[in-house]
This record gives structure tokens, C-alpha cells and sequence, in this order.
């Protein structure tokens, strides 16, 4: 009799639930969708609370740092004697002539900042090293020429000047001892002559030593593509 009771109340259960669901109304997909919708667009914005919660995007920097970074052309025309001359087995097949040194010129290009409204500009020595003529060009493609200020070839650097009749866009020099490792670099130029183009990175390092480029010790690194 008990098992009896017990197939009987299961038998029932199975039928409600049959029923419960069999009767349960159908959600329309479309309908849910606009209702999730509207309650995201409800939500309430969060406010960053720290600057690592802020969208980080390096325009507004290159819009202020950009204006200041020229390019640099430079030239400068050489005697190139051939390496034929005094030869005597083409002086004998193909003439004298060889002795006489020829000009060829030669061309660097190189990308500099503006570092005060009056037009002195730094750049790298090595663009203008034992150059005769020296082009700033910049931003918005005005042209100037340049005169040589200072150059110090072990820290390659080197101070221009051009003549301006109005403030020129600059940027300020910064405090190396207040950057610290893993602060965000920007690297801005045109080496290559295609455009002006910005590459980012971090301070990778400080007062790096071992350097055999240069005699001068304790520099920055950073893996910003310069």
C-alpha cells in the first residue's frame, strides 16, 4: 500500500510540473534584448577614480609636442679623386685625365626640436657634422637656413639657429632626475624624410653604463623606436 502512495504522489508530481511548464508563458528574444538594452544605457557612468582607470590615449601630447619637431637637411659637396688615377695601365689604354678630382654631393637628413620661440633648435652631430649648408624644415613646411651654433661630438649634439620674424611653437627641456623606470616615452621625427611619425615605449632604464658609443656615462634607455 505505502509504494502504492508513493507511485501515485510521483505520478502526480510529474503531471503538475508537466502542466507548470506546458502553461509557462514564452519570453520573446526581441523584447529581452531591448529590455537589457535600456538597463545598460540606465546604468550610472563610473568615474575613473585613478589615472591607471583612464582610457590613456597619447594624442593630446603629440598635438602640443609635434609643432616643435623639424627636420633637418643638410649638404655639403666634396672633391672625390678617381681611384684610377696614376695608374699607369689606363693611362696607357684610356688616356690621362684620371688625376682630376670630381665633385659629388653629399646629403644627411635628420629630425631636430625647437627649444626656445626665437629659433634655436637642437639637434644629433652627427646630421651636421662637416656639413657646408644646413636646412631647417618644419612643421607646416616653411623653410629656413641655418647657422651652426655649438656641437659636441661626444654627446652628439649639436645647437642651430635659424632667423624667424614670429615665436616659433618649442618645447621646454625636463628634469632627467624626476623620471623614473617605466615612465611612458614618446619619440617623435621624420629621420627617414616620409613623414613625421611617433613611436611610444617606457624608461626602460637609468644611469646605464657600458656604453661604448660615447666617453660620457649614466644614460637614460628606453625601447621607444627612435
Amino acid at each position: 500500500m505505502v509504494r502504492f502512495w508513493i507511485a501515485c504522489f510521483s505520478a502526480v508530481l510529474i503531471s503538475v510540473s508537466s502542466a507548470c511548464a506546458q502553461s509557462a508563458p514564452q519570453e520573446d528574444p526581441i523584447e529581452m534584448d531591448q529590455m537589457e538594452g535600456a538597463a545598460i544605457s540606465q546604468a550610472p557612468r563610473v568615474v575613473p577614480q585613478s589615472m591607471a582607470e583612464v582610457n590613456l590615449s597619447f594624442a593630446p601630447v603629440v598635438d602640443r609636442a609635434a609643432p616643435a619637431v623639424v627636420n633637418i637637411y643638410t649638404r655639403r659637396v666634396v672633391q672625390q679623386r678617381s681611384p684610377f688615377a696614376g695608374d699607369p695601365f689606363f693611362e696607357r689604354f684610356f688616356g690621362g685625365g684620371f688625376d682630376a678630382p670630381r665633385e659629388r654631393v653629399q646629403n644627411s637628413l635628420g629630425s631636430g626640436v625647437i627649444v626656445s620661440p626665437d629659433g634655436v633648435v637642437v639637434t644629433n652631430n652627427h646630421v651636421i657634422q662637416g656639413m657646408t649648408e644646413i636646412k631647417v624644415v618644419l612643421n607646416d613646411r616653411r623653410e629656413y637656413n641655418a647657422e651652426l651654433v655649438l656641437a659636441d661630438a661626444q654627446t652628439d649634439l649639436a645647437v642651430l639657429r635659424i632667423e624667424v620674424d614670429e615665436p616659433l611653437p618649442f618645447l621646454n627641456f625636463a628634469n632627467s632626475d624626476s623620471i623614473q623606470v617605466g615612465d611612458v616615452v614618446l619619440a617623435i621625427g621624420n629621420p627617414f624624410g616620409v613623414g613625421q611619425t611617433v613611436t611610444s615605449g617606457i624608461i626602460s632604464a637609468l644611469a646605464r653604463t657600458a656604453v661604448s658609443v660615447s666617453d660620457y656615462q649614466f644614460f637614460i634607455q628606453t625601447d621607444a623606436a627612435i
